[in-house]
């Protein structure tokens, strides 16, 4: 699907939030600047989290317990990671049935965390704000919701 602009991604990122279930993995894979963290705002409004999503290049992961009833966010950068070993560090699996794991930079890295997962790529269209996006489902979780 195209998004155009990053209100669109966003906007995008709040529907998606409503299809999203305690123990989901989404990894997203994308350039820099395709949109992974505005999805993930959107995302992380949808779900009712408290504070503001922002990047967390530098800090690794973060995690948004929710203002009410509903599942924390916890949102992964791997970017600066170096392989499974340093994602097993980050006891991503201890958190990941109560709740929503996302992780930028994660293919590669992730897939042994779950075998169900939401993938999302996202891509730069032209020069502009425009971005492809291709989600893909992988595993029963998914099936009937979004195609593989």
């Amino acid at each position: 699907m195209r998004i155009k602009t990053p209100e669109e991604m966003h906007e995008f990122g709040l529907k998606l939030a409503g299809l999203l279930r305690p123990g989901d993995l989404l990894v997203m894979s994308g350039g820099l600047g395709a949109g992974k963290t505005t999805l993930t705002r959107g995302i992380g409004e949808g779900l009712g989290i408290r504070g503001p999503v922002t990047s967390p290049t530098f800090v690794i992961a973060r995690v948004h317990p929710p203002l009410a009833a509903g599942p924390p966010l916890v949102h992964v950068d791997a970017y600066r990671l170096g392989g499974f070993a340093e994602v097993d560090d980050l006891d991503l699996d201890a958190s990941l049935e109560e709740a929503v794991t996302i992780v930028e930079w994660g293919e590669g890295l992730v897939e042994g965390l779950s075998e169900e997962r939401l993938e999302i790529r996202l891509e730069r269209v032209g020069d502009g704000e425009e971005r492809e996006v291709v989600l893909a489902g992988v595993g029963a979780r998914w099936a009937g919701i979004v195609p593989r």
